[in-house]
């Protein structure tokens, strides 16, 4: 599996994993759930349920990295995000005004704050009497954040 992940993110998952599973396995949906969404995935219930049965209803870490990287191939936050654009434009254009973008990410959700709205739109070069094309804004803002320590 270190093949499909990074050195760091296998670390990662790791200290997720044996937090939550403490007697080094996944026993049930209640801790693959956790581990997975602590780890910032969103799988359906139906997606938990046929992992677990894969592993027969058990999991060690490297079954769990192997779920990972099945789960990777089906989750794609930008594509998701993308799309979410695309369904809300009409006209197909592939743009949003930075007024309406700046709405819809302190309104929409868990709202962000005008801070943090002000930041991603520095990151991005936007500016709030402009129009975006949500594709490029979209891998601008989903774009992992850097490690400086």
């Amino acid at each position: 599996m270190a093949r499909y992940f990074k050195e760091q993110d296998i670390d990662e998952f790791r200290e997720c994993f044996y937090l939550f599973a403490r007697s080094g396995q996944i026993n049930n949906l209640d801790e693959l759930t956790v581990i997975m969404r602590s780890l910032g995935l969103s799988p359906t219930i139906q997606e938990l349920v046929s992992y677990l049965k894969q592993k027969n209803g058990k999991m060690s870490f490297a079954d769990f990295l192997d779920i990972m990287h099945q789960h990777s191939k089906v989750e794609s936050l930008p594509d998701e995000v993308i799309a979410a654009f695309k369904a809300a434009d009409p006209q197909n254009k592939g743009t949003i005004s930075a007024r309406q973008l700046r709405n819809l990410l302190q309104n929409w959700g868990e709202g962000l704050s005008m801070r943090e709205v002000d930041s991603i739109f520095r990151e991005a070069n936007v500016n709030n009497n402009s129009t975006v094309r949500y594709a490029d804004f979209v891998k601008i803002a989903c774009a992992p954040v850097p490690d400086y320590y």
